[in-house]
């Protein structure tokens, strides 16, 4: 289990997951139709738990090229190995979407809504307008990522002995994406991870997949560079301040 892989395979549960309570709740007659933004924003949050349990022990679960360059940004993360991070995650994310069509095959045979075929797969504006929209990934992000900072190992004080709360680590992250996504989610669907969207995007455009309509590609950078600008701001401001 190398680094490469655990992302790989870490950031393959989180969209399988996180895409899979997607595709249950919109498309047609699986057992989750219309059970709505509570069911998507919970199973999200669970999705990173899964994530980061499988990937946390051997490459510290990024996840998220967003939070591997804000971690090479701040110094806790070499620079030499961002690009291998990131093409894990790129792929994973690829594999996740894949397995999502897959898993819901017949249900994507059974609907003809384009846009909710689109949105199995990535994210897009309620209301498009870039500018409000790329500051909606920023905002996201940066509250990712200055938390993420600020999670730190469980211990006991005074004496600093550290509590080996193993898989339990992971709770902190996903109920941060949890609130993200019901109190922030509402404008573009809380992308707030480039791969997450990006992969599964191009997955969408190559998949044979009957009554989809366009990838939207002229929205597709939105959710590339938004988190990846917040995650610099956060990393930026999280070593200026002092910790």
């Amino acid at each position: 289990m190398s680094p490469f892989i655990a992302e790989l395979l870490g950031t393959m549960l989180l969209i399988l997951l996180g895409d899979g309570v997607v595709a249950n709740v919109v498309l047609n007659d699986t057992k989750g139709n219309n059970s709505g933004w509570i069911v998507i924003t919970t199973a999200w949050g669970l999705a990173v738990f899964v994530g980061v349990v499988v990937a946390g022990p051997y490459s510290g679960a990024h996840l998220n090229p967003a939070v591997t360059i804000a971690l090479a940004i701040a110094g806790k993360f070499a620079w030499a190995s961002v690009p291998i991070y990131i093409a894990a995650q790129l792929l994973g994310a690829c594999l996740g979407a894949f397995l999502v069509w897959l898993m819901y095959y017949d249900h994507f045979q059974r609907t003809n809504n384009p846009g909710g075929i689109l949105a199995v797969f990535c994210t897009g504006p309620a209301v498009r307008n870039y500018k409000s929209n790329i500051a909606s990934e920023i905002i996201g992000a940066f509250v990712l990522l200055f938390t993420i900072f600020y999670i730190s190992g469980a211990e006991i004080t005074p004496s600093k002995t550290p509590v080996g709360l193993g898989s339990v680590g992971a709770i902190p992250v996903a109920l941060l994406v949890w609130v993200i996504g019901l109190s922030l989610g509402g404008t573009t669907g809380y992308a707030i991870n480039p791969a997450r969207d990006l992969g599964p995007r191009i997955m969408h455009a190559i998949l044979p997949i009957k009554s989809k309509g366009t990838s939207d590609w002229a929205y597709a950078w939105i959710p590339v560079i938004g988190p990846v600008i917040g995650a610099a701001i956060a990393a930026f401001l999280y070593t200026n301040l002092g910790h």
